[in-house]
């Protein structure tokens, strides 16, 4: 389809689309059919997903899924998207960073933490919505029904971004009878405390609603190491989410079901939980600036795994204040974060007859993000008396400002033949606007600028306004009673525009090499088009054996990096007006899995496994080049992914006592030339595994439940992990190998059997594990001395104390 086609198209559908939400809008409000199905598979026990975006028992449903109930998620106060790792293996999530400020990635395949041009390859699904913005994984979440982990593609009914997977959340809908709920609980390692609660019932007999909120604050969320030049020692951070649930009921045919939530997070610093490596040389590197004019002792000590952590406040001379009106101005350097998020969705399904069912569901995303750190990750200067003075470089501001709206439509059939379809439309406008101050070159070490003031090298804002178009349709035919084939395809569109400004560029640097101030790009433009087919056939042995294969596709659309610096590509492009370099192309999976379900001592066992074959073409990858302070966008020509994914589940003959692991194996693979910048040379990564593609990973959980008496039970729960290494970054042959790693989990409660009371004692990571998630090279380095390393980790141990009630 030619652009000037795809826009009538794109108007036109946009405008029905619309039509669609209103009519939503007049009838007005979560599906309760969703909520009755989900009570109905807990009575059964069956345990109901929606990965082909219509409610299936888990063992039908022809997809690998992993799916967590609320239930677990707060037996373990499991809040945080990262606490899930656990629990699916090879799912990898990484919590921070100055740009996209998540990363999410499963079976060795994910996307950059670094750019937030970059939409996820695991799609984050949040009541229905994907959500655009990983900055949501920063925020944990709370009162949940349940996650879905989809893994492998999931383009078909999931559209953009779901070319490695889908996380879905599914947060809890109101109840049949009123209800409310309370939960507080204290954490012994990072000293933090969280205060939750819930009410929830019918307003009317059609009209049922649930008000939620949660607060949580952490006091030594990060501890500094000592004679850290910081003004906050211990980093902390609060958060807070309030939700409303309506679900309305007016007719038998009609169902409506609408969430508004807001969500504060306030934290001391973007960098997270985020280490030093002295790398090979074993010494702490100075940081290295203005070609060796300024060398600023590191100043932190080379234990990298003790969570002792050197973050220093940004060094004086680099504190000033900061064009335009960031809220960093007044904070003389002290690094904080301060993100904000309202979120709507509005979902109604109108039966327009026995056998067809419409589904518009509306989202609304908007996100204002602030961060401020300085990313030289060490540095100080000798102050009177033995003290250390700040001497932090490299600090930045960015502001993330996020207007999402979708729609999508759906038509579906409920028909008692052997034939049944669904077809839908979805559309997304998205407008992102990144606006960050930077000191990539320090020049204000030599002084601040004459004109302004400012102790910035530049300021620069990257808007990028996305249009997204796709209709999608799938059928399924009994072809007998045993053997289903379903299958379908969906074309996307998506067209993105970018402008760059760059309205301050310091007086010291104008000239050769860098923007001029008061720069405008004009329009970078980047437009894609795919068809994503998917077949699968499914044979249903007996009521407990089902067997499936599947052939697969993904896409997830290219677009403008919004890294790139006034000091090197951005002037380059700038200077030749081709602004092609800024430009990665859209990535793509194809290839397909078999699989069982089965069930057997009357269904007491599950066992379910997986084998999967994928490759990707055109990878989305970021990297930082330590040596020429520069982001690196590119993409990786080929990575070959294969494995096999075990589940089981046993009800034991002892009463109450319940056994569940999971097993993956997986080889990733890079299998197409994949050039590299290595310092100032480059490397060709073909042939080396994958990042964050642990060979071997799984968990073994256990659950027993034992009564004391009528009102009256004891719980014991516990949950091992275990990962047998990956390489944590792709930037060269011989990157930083995480070594193999458990994780332990326990639970202590005691309580009603009915949940009206419950006192727990629980621990995440019991042993106080700690690993690597990903490493980069430390910014300002000096060329061919200087080999200190980033490493992201996990959190370390939590021990809770809580107490919850429910009547």
């Amino acid at each position: 389809m030619n652009t000037f086609r795809a826009r009538i198209a794109s108007g036109a559908m946009r405008r029905a689309l619309m039509c669609g939400a209103a009519l939503g809008g007049l009838a007005a409000v979560p599906s309760t059919a969703l909520a009755q199905d989900s009570a109905e598979a807990d009575a059964m026990p069956v345990i109901v997903v929606q990965a082909r975006r219509q409610n299936e028992t888990l063992q039908e449903v022809p997809v690998t899924v992993t799916a967590i109930g609320g239930e677990t998620l707060q037996k373990y106060n499991i809040d945080q998207v990262a606490d899930v790792v656990s629990r699916v293996p090879t799912l990898n999530v990484q919590v921070g960073g100055s740009g996209s400020g998540g990363q999410l990635s499963l079976r060795g395949v994910g996307s950059s933490n670094i750019s937030a041009a970059f939409d996820s390859a695991v799609a984050f699904e949040y009541d229905g919505v994907v959500v655009s913005s990983m900055r949501l994984v920063q925020a944990g979440f709370f009162d949940v029904e349940q996650i879905d982990v989809l893994r492998g593609p999931q383009s078909l009914f999931f559209g953009k971004s779901a070319t490695a997977g889908v996380l879905s959340l599914r947060s809890a809908n109101p109840t049949s009878d009123w209800e409310v709920g309370m939960r507080a609980n204290y954490e012994f390692e990072e000293k933090g405390y969280l205060l939750s609660g819930y009410i929830s019932g019918p307003i009317t007999d059609t009209l049922g609603i649930r008000v939620a909120a949660q607060f949580n604050d952490i006091d030594e969320f990060q501890i500094l190491q000592p004679n850290t030049p910081a003004v906050n020692q211990e980093r902390g951070l609060t958060d807070f989410i309030a939700r409303l649930t309506l679900d309305w009921n007016p007719a038998d045919r009609f169902r409506a079901n609408f969430k508004l939530q807001y969500t504060k997070n306030e934290n001391d610093g973007a960098i997270g939980t985020a280490e030093v490596n002295c790398g090979p040389n074993g010494v702490a590197d100075s940081v290295f600036l203005l070609g060796g004019a300024v060398r600023i002792p590191a100043g932190y000590d080379c234990n990298a795994f003790d969570q002792r952590y050197y973050l220093t406040d940004a060094a004086r001379q680099l504190a000033g204040p900061v064009p335009g009106n960031s809220p960093a101005n007044g904070r003389n350097g002290v690094p904080f974060g301060e993100t904000e998020v309202w979120f709507g969705r509005l979902q109604f399904d109108l039966d327009l007859s026995d056998t067809l069912t419409l589904t518009s569901v509306t989202g609304l995303l908007n996100m204002d993000a602030i961060d401020y750190d300085a990313y030289s990750y060490g540095g100080f200067f000798p102050g009177p008396n033995g003290t250390r003075l700040p001497g932090g470089a490299g600090s930045s501001d960015p502001i993330n400002r996020l207007e999402q709206y979708s729609q999508e439509l759906r038509l579906a059939s409920d028909f008692d033949g052997a034939f049944n379809f669904m077809l839908g439309a979805f559309y997304e406008d998205r407008t992102f606007i990144f606006d960050t101050s930077q000191q990539g070159v320090n020049i204000s070490f030599l002084g601040p600028d004459p004109v302004t003031g400012f102790t910035y090298d530049w300021d620069k804002i990257h808007t990028t306004k996305t249009e997204a178009l796709s209709f999608f349709g799938s059928v399924m035919i009994d072809l007998t009673e045993k053997l289903e084939l379903s299958g379908g395809i969906r074309w996307t569109d998506e067209q993105k525009v970018q402008t760059i400004s760059v309205p301050y560029v310091h007086t010291f640097l104008q000239g050769p090499g860098f923007v001029r101030p008061g720069f405008f790009s004009g329009p970078i433009n980047f437009a894609d088009d795919n068809f994503s087919p998917e077949v699968t056939l499914r044979y249903q042995a007996n009521e407990d054996l089902n067997i499936f294969a599947s052939f697969k596709t993904g896409f997830k659309s290219g677009g403008i990096d919004n890294s790139a610096l006034p000091s090197n590509s951005l002037s380059q492009a700038a200077a030749t007006g081709n602004f092609g370099s800024l430009i990665f192309q859209s990535e793509e999976a194809i290839g397909g899995e078999v699989g069982f379900k089965s069930q057997w001592a009357n269904r007491d066992f599950t066992l379910n496994a997986t084998a999967f074959y994928y490759v990707f073409t055109d990878l989305q990858v970021q990297n930082f080049n330590a040596v020429t302070v520069q982001f690196v966008t590119s993409n990786a020509g080929e990575l070959t992914t294969k494995g096999v994914d075990l589940e089981s589940r046993w009800n034991t003959p002892v009463d109450g006592l319940s056994l569940s692991a999971n097993l993956s194996y997986l080889d990733a693979q890079y299998t197409d030339t994949f050039i590299q910048p290595l310092g100032i040379s480059t490397v060709d990564l073909n042939g080396r595994r994958g990042s964050q593609a642990p060979e071997w990973a799984g968990n073994i959980a256990a659950d027993w439940t034992i009564p004391l008496s009528d009102s009256l039970e004891l719980f014991l729960s516990g949950n091992a992990a275990y990962n047998d290494g990956y390489i944590t970054d792709e930037a060269t042959l011989n990157d930083y190998v995480q070594p193999s790693f458990w994780l332990l989990d326990a639970n202590v409660a005691i309580g009603h059997p009915d949940g009206k009371w419950r006192l727990s004692l629980v621990a995440q990571n019991l042993t106080d594990e700690i690993f690597v998630i990903t490493s980069g090279g430390r910014p300002f380095l000096q060329p061919g001395v200087g080999d200190d390393f980033i490493m992201t980790q996990n959190r370390g141990r939590q021990v809770f104390a809580e107490v919850s009630f429910k009547f």
